[in-house]
């Protein structure tokens, strides 16, 4: 059997798969530390503050640019900003403890219109045919993060192209 890996180990083992956000990696160094703590209970050895060592291990990441917020706010943009609005994007990052900068946040801004655009046209394609159908767009679009301007912006902008 293997032995298992160091904290430093499994840090760079998630992130070569994916950037993280510090608050992220650190939960998941905490829940491996906490493991190989149980795991070591059993050979009765003395329990140390995992926290302080999950910090300085953070630390060295970001020191030596292995962890970056930047890259990974970059990257989490990039890959939600074709499906979801603003909102729910500012809501996934801050779950992990990260924030848009100003100029993304401007360059999603004035984007969102045109991405509402794409993902209504690739959901319905078509003007709601009464009330029910226009509501289920709206909260489909909601749903997304898309805010109500731009919903009934592009919901008005459907029934434009129609007529």
């Amino acid at each position: 059997m293997a032995p298992p890996l160091s904290l430093r180990a499994r840090a760079l083992q998630w992130l070569s798969q994916r950037e993280h956000s510090r608050l992220e990696l650190r939960r998941k160094l905490l829940r491996a530390a906490r493991q190989r703590d149980a795991d070591a209970a059993a050979d009765d050895t003395e329990a140390i503050d995992r926290g302080a060592e999950v910090d300085a291990l953070l630390d060295w990441l970001v020191a030596n640019r292995y962890l970056s917020e930047a890259r990974f706010v970059e990257s989490r943009v990039h890959a939600r900003s074709a499906r979801f609005g603003n909102r729910r994007i500012a809501q996934e990052l801050a779950q992990h403890g990260a924030e848009l900068d100003a100029g993304t946040a401007e360059q999603l801004k004035a984007s969102e219109l045109g991405r509402a655009r794409a993902v209504w046209q690739r959901k319905f394609g078509a003007e709601p045919a009464d009330a029910a159908a226009r509501a289920k767009q709206m909260r489909f679009l909601a749903g997304r993060g898309f805010s109500a301007e731009v919903i009934r912006r592009v919901l008005r902008g459907a029934e434009a192209d129609n007529d």
